[in-house]
């Protein structure tokens, strides 16, 4: 199979979905309304409902329609973090996907606000799952989801990076960081096709430890990428860790140990996998995506 067709064919539908579940731009509160498809339809490559919608549909069969109000409810609450991350008091960034980030056209409190209005109505987009699996299943994705966004998760991952700043930290709290931050929602992203795919307990053990080492390799190549990346393909400005004196892996390792490393998580996931046989294929192919981005 082709990736890039694959993907590209993938996030045509996630598009698509998001364009439907968004509220009206025309209905009030309107700014609020225009400043959530600002940012949600800015682009992306939305891996996190793609893989979502991949395991439950090449795994187990699950028609894709019906999983996509998780695939929609967990881009929902990526996007929330990534307004917020752009914000003066976290990140302080400029640009995201090769625009003014949220806060620079509307403001910091209609940023503030559009990305809690995301993470909000994904629950409610949750809950829209009821109608095609059982009160269990449903319960179950939406513990995922939530463990994946909050304190457990992206967001105790968030406090951690901040903490760290200008701070030399060891190799467990990096990982931790980087498993919080960026890997609990892919985590999330990856189980919720499990549970509603009906995933057995050794399948939904396999495919966590797929999820947690793609976690980690996506971000340590963000990593090199903000110090070898270019910045008009990534959208954004490179150097910016490099700039708030953040805990890398880079910074740790170094760049070629760094590579290695991912290398090193990709083979782990991918052989996880050997228990699904073809089916896994397209789960293959996106965690050589992952380590092939540009760098």
């Amino acid at each position: 199979m082709d990736i890039t067709d694959f993907l590209v064919t993938k996030a045509e539908m996630v598009n698509q979905a998001l364009v439907n579940y968004l509220p009206s731009k025309d209905a009030k509160p309107k700014t609020l309304n225009e400043a959530m498809h600002y940012s949600v339809l800015a682009g992306g490559k939305r891996l996190r409902p793609i893989l979502t919608l991949t395991v439950a549909n090449s795994l187990f069969n699950i028609e894709e329609k019906k999983v996509l109000p998780a695939a929609v409810a967990i881009e929902f609450v990526h996007n929330y973090s990534l307004i917020h991350d752009d914000l003066p008091c976290m990140d302080d960034d400029d640009y995201r996907r090769g625009r003014l980030t949220n806060h620079k056209v509307f403001g910091d409190a209609i940023a503030v606000l559009a990305g809690d209005a995301l993470l909000t109505y994904a629950f409610d987009l949750l809950t829209e799952l009821e109608e095609d699996f059982t009160p269990s299943q449903v319960i179950q994705v939406i513990n995922e989801v939530s463990q994946g966004a909050g304190y457990q998760g992206m967001v105790g991952g968030q406090v951690a990076d901040i903490i760290a700043e200008g701070k030399e930290i060891g190799t467990k709290d990096l990982e931790y960081i980087h498993n919080h931050k960026t890997g609990a929602l892919l985590k999330a992203s990856v189980r919720s096709g499990a549970i509603l795919g009906g995933a057995s307990g050794k399948e939904l053990t396999a495919l966590t430890t797929y999820a947690t080492n793609i976690g980690l390799s996506f971000q340590i190549v963000d990593d090199i990428l903000d110090v070898v990346g270019d910045e008009e393909k990534l959208g954004k400005d490179i150097g910016s860790d490099i700039g708030r004196d953040k805990a890398t892996f880079p910074s740790l390792y170094g760049l070629e140990r760094s590579k290695k490393l991912a290398k090193e998580n990709i083979n782990e996931a991918k052989e996880v996998l050997q228990i699904f046989g073809d089916k896994a294929k397209p789960l293959f192919e996106l965690a050589d995506y992952i380590i092939a981005r540009d760098y």
